[in-house]
């Protein structure tokens, strides 16, 4: 780890310490995570095991109690008997893989064509640009319902389409870092070495991109996640059988005038605060990565 990297953390890590929101928002973030991992073991029944559901159990308010299994439902259970905290709890599990997963490989993709294309210039430069200037002119709900309608629903699905609406951010902050690190000495040094380009690209250009895609990619993830909700709430996204929360809210959207309404918002108080979770984060780590902006 460069000596900048570790400077960066640094800061990050006084900003946790001197902030109440942020280390709250660290908290949260954490206990979130934690739940969304450990569901399988803590969740009070499997919510898509259909031998654990009784219909007759179908929208029962919270606090209600189950004779036969003996489950008591904290948060009420939805229309098909589903306990809505173990609902949630697996929900939860599947947005964040969805959200972090397309992140990490379109950071990965971006962050290497932004690289190619500063380092490179001319014809490739014009190229990568022209193109991700071209799909940012559109928006993001757009293209990920047009990549869905041609390849169809599913997680793996998804993620493609998150993937591709998410890779021309990272690809231009990479960009525009290298463009000001390839002028240094230090470049200039090692070409005169003859060190192959992958190797400047990665052990050089690549580090001092570091801070500001990390910062990008924090704030994509919850883009990612609520993306993802809505389309899944629209019935484009994800199948019933590995329903996020945006399915959750989707599923008890057409109880709300009967007054059941817990079925669509509990889901949405927990994306709701997984979301703001992030921002409050990568609002005080963005800070902390960049001194003109500590206060």
């Amino acid at each position: 780890m460069t000596a900048s990297l570790k400077q960066a953390w640094g800061r990050a890590g006084d900003v946790f310490r001197g902030h109440r929101v942020a280390a709250g928002g660290a908290v949260l973030l954490t206990l979130l995570v934690v739940l969304a991992v450990l569901a399988p073991w803590i969740a009070p029944q499997n919510p898509y095991d259909l031998q654990q559901l009784d219909i007759l159990d179908g929208r029962l308010p919270p606090g209600s109690h189950a004779e036969v299994s003996g489950i008591t439902y904290w948060l009420g259970t939805d229309e098909q008997g589903r306990d809505m905290l173990s609902a949630i709890l697996y929900g939860l599990r599947i947005s964040l893989m969805v959200g972090a997963s397309s992140t990490a490989i379109a950071l990965c993709a971006g962050t290497l064509l932004g690289l190619m294309a500063a380092y490179a210039g001319g014809f490739i430069d014009a190229a990568i640009m022209r193109v991700a200037d071209l799909q940012l002119s559109f928006p993001s709900i757009l293209v990920a319902l047009v990549l869905i309608a041609v390849f169809g629903r599913g997680v793996d699905k998804v993620i493609f389409a998150l993937v591709i609406v998410q890779w021309a951010y990272y690809a231009r902050t990479a960009r525009s870092v290298a463009l000001v690190e390839r002028r240094k000495e230090y470049i200039e040094a090692a070409r005169s070495l003859g060190l192959p380009p992958l190797r400047i690209l990665l052990g050089h250009l690549l580090p001092n991109c570091v801070p500001p895609l990390l910062v990008v990619a924090a704030l994509q993830i919850a883009a990612a996640i609520a993306l993802e909700a809505t389309l899944s709430f629209l019935g484009v996204g994800l199948p019933i059988t590995e329903p996020s929360l945006g399915l959750l809210i989707a599923n008890g959207y057409k109880y709300l005038l009967s007054g059941t309404y817990w079925i669509s918002f509990f889901p949405g108080v927990a994306l709701l605060l997984t979301i703001v979770a992030i921002n409050l984060v990568t609002d005080h780590v963005r800070d902390a990565l960049n001194p003109r902006l500590q206060r």
